[in-house]
């Protein structure tokens, strides 16, 4: 038996997100077919993390079992001749028969895309947020590092989430400007449900001069959703990267 890691891209806006659910569209299902059509074995795909309807992916990592004897440089190819080309297999390895992409993680990489022009974009309409007031982007830095350490990030969750404790760790906390788009970066430990999205959100409202940079400790401390910014949309969300020991 074989344990396969893949490293996966797509474009979550036509899915119901990764996990696999009947009768509706996701990416999971999806791979877990195509799998199915190249091998006959009806494998089950483990994801690093579950990504929500519209979230997109330039670095998803998943792993399943086979007892396929397909050579390693050819599954890519394989899967992706049997997939929708809004996901892609980007590479495959085989692993140690213990490796599991969800509890071995140790570090994930998230990005949320503004575009800050004025009349938004056409191309990347689905996979931007297009906000046209002008932000200060010197104080969503400025408040962004606020956000690393070690911190109780209840402030930051959506109601839906069925994490008991919600500590978590991040490592760095970037805000840069490319061009017309503000691309806030966040690499942790973990994430709560929506988290990302709310942290967005809170960092578009101190650009907006509604939340003052130094606020940032009182509102992770308070645990308050209520203090913290709105849930942004998932289209401007995408998951980078994700990394094991």
């Amino acid at each position: 038996m074989r344990n396969i890691k893949l490293t996966i891209e797509y474009d979550g806006k036509c899915y119901n997100g990764w996990q696999k659910q009947p009768d509706k569209l996701n990416i999971q299902g999806e791979i877990e077919k195509a799998i199915y059509n190249i091998t006959k074995e009806k494998v089950e795909l483990i994801g690093s993390g579950r990504t929500d309807a519209g979230v997109h992916a330039l670095g998803q990592v998943a792993n399943f079992k086979t007892n396929s004897n397909i050579p390693i440089e050819k599954i890519p190819l394989a899967i992706n001749s049997q997939l929708k080309s809004s996901i892609i297999i980007k590479s495959a390895e085989e692993v140690d028969e213990r490796f599991h992409s969800r509890y071995n993680a140790k570090h994930k990489t998230y990005r949320y895309i503004i575009n800050n022009s004025k009349t938004g974009t056409a191309l990347y309409r689905n996979l931007q947020y297009c906000f046209p007031i002008k932000l200060d982007v010197e104080k969503m830095k400025e408040a962004s590092k606020f956000f690393e350490g070690e911190h109780d990030f209840k402030a930051f969750k959506s109601s839906g989430t069925s994490a008991k404790n919600s500590v978590r760790t991040i490592y760095k906390a970037v805000v840069k400007e490319e061009g017309e788009n503000i691309i806030i970066e966040l690499t942790g430990n973990g994430f709560l449900y929506n988290m990302v999205r709310i942290i967005s959100g809170t960092l578009l409202d101190v650009g907006l001069g509604k939340i003052n940079p130094s606020e940032i400790p009182d509102i992770i401390n308070s645990k308050d959703r209520q203090r913290a910014g709105k849930t942004l949309p998932a289209h401007g969300l995408y998951l980078v990267e994700v990394l094991y020991d």
